[in-house]
């Protein structure tokens, strides 16, 4: 039997990991990491290496570092190249249990954040499992999540009295209907998604390389924030040559604005 362990890692601070992750990582006999093609992938696989060294030491584990297929938008549509872009992960994934896990041994993938989010190595995963010819099994060690730490940054709560909350994706919140939305959290966003929504009266919590030395974070009305937030991003994207940044967006209420 292989066992597979799906570990939420935080978004990035090594003191954000649960004790039952640091558990699991020591009875975990190799971890998988994956690197993303373009400037910037050291830095992310180093983020994942001092994780290890830092609960673990150097010894009694073994590594494994592969590349992740990128995704490319060549397809008919957008679902159509994600189905892709799944088929290809999955293969990967297979390939790497296969070949670096023997019989009777574990390992494990370092998810930022928590598995469950916006994150579909859990599915992924949880097919290979079920057509699997050799015994596999897999267990979920859930995360803190960026949306968590972002409001303790911005010290708020996610949730207003009486109100809904909604958590999305940038493509979701470019076609939405501004009005729409209330409390809305949005991941994923590469395209700057939030300027639709300036004269909502909304205001933002916006919050990048969250738990990281580099965090930054910015909070304001939308309106008035807006420039600020566009030269912050493409700085960053600039410098760094990744990004991964969450925000809340909320209406203000009559007695707010």
């Amino acid at each position: 039997m292989k066992k597979i362990y799906l570990i939420g890692v935080g978004p990035g601070n090594p003191e954000y990991l649960t004790i039952q992750a640091i558990e699991t990582m020591k009875k975990t006999d190799v971890f998988f990491l994956l690197e993303k093609e373009g400037r910037g992938k050291e830095e992310l696989l180093r983020l994942r290496r001092d994780i290890l060294s830092r609960y673990l030491g150097e010894d009694g584990y073994r590594v494994v570092t592969a590349t992740s297929p990128p995704r490319t938008m060549r397809e008919p549509g957008y679902e159509e190249g994600v189905l892709v872009w799944h088929d290809q992960k999955r293969a990967l994934f297979a390939s790497l249990i296969a070949d670096e896990l023997r019989d009777g041994e574990s390992g494990a993938f370092l998810i930022w954040g928590d598995p469950s989010l916006y994150d579909q190595t859990v599915s992924l995963i949880a097919d290979l499992v079920a057509t699997s010819a050799e015994p596999l099994d897999f267990e979920v060690i859930p995360g803190i999540t960026s949306v968590q730490v972002l409001t303790a940054r911005h010290k708020i709560p996610l949730n207003r009295i009486g109100e809904s909350i909604t958590i999305t994706t940038g493509r979701q919140a470019e076609t939405r209907d501004p009005a729409e939305f209330h409390n809305a959290v949005v991941m994923l966003d590469y395209n700057a998604s939030f300027q639709r929504f300036t004269g909502q009266d909304m205001d933002i919590y916006w919050g990048g390389y969250l738990g990281t030395p580099d965090e930054t974070l910015v909070a304001g009305p939308l309106d008035e924030v807006l420039d600020e937030l566009r030269r912050i991003k493409a700085q960053a994207r600039d410098e760094k040559g990744w990004l991964m940044d969450i925000y809340l967006l909320r209406r203000r209420k009559g007695d707010d604005a």
